[in-house]
């Protein structure tokens, strides 16, 4: 059974930076394609993040890009999202998401697996 369990979510200033962890159990790290995923309240699921198994392809929603890091340590099975100069806007429950193989999607349908969320809120 597939396991994701994100952390280090929590409440931070505008202009300030989080980063979230997402550990990977019961599946070959390395050939999984990661992705990082954000709902605000009312509002439908985005794609924020993602990156390939080996690390060297990633892709980002525009509203992130130059903001946020995605990375991915395959030794200890876990991916990374470096938040910098967050926005109000940012704030959201962010989901770590997996899929098998080495395609990188924006669709969340795409992914198979799913962590429980954890929730980044933007202060001013």
């Amino acid at each position: 059974q597939v396991q994701l369990v994100e952390s280090g979510g929590g409440l931070v200033q505008a202009g300030g930076s989080l980063r979230l962890s997402c550990a990977v159990s019961g599946r070959t790290f390395s050939t999984t394609t990661m992705g990082w995923f954000r709902q605000a309240p009312g509002k439908e699921r985005e794609f924020v993040a993602a990156i390939r198994g080996g690390g060297e392809t990633t892709s980002y929603a525009d509203s992130v890009k130059g903001r946020f890091t995605i990375s991915r340590d395959n030794a200890k099975n876990t991916v990374y999202l470096q938040m910098n100069s967050l926005k109000l806007e940012d704030t959201a429950v962010y989901y770590c998401a997996g899929r098998p193989g080495l395609a990188l999607f924006s669709n969340g349908n795409n992914y198979n697996y799913w962590g429980q969320g954890t929730q980044v809120t933007v202060s001013s």
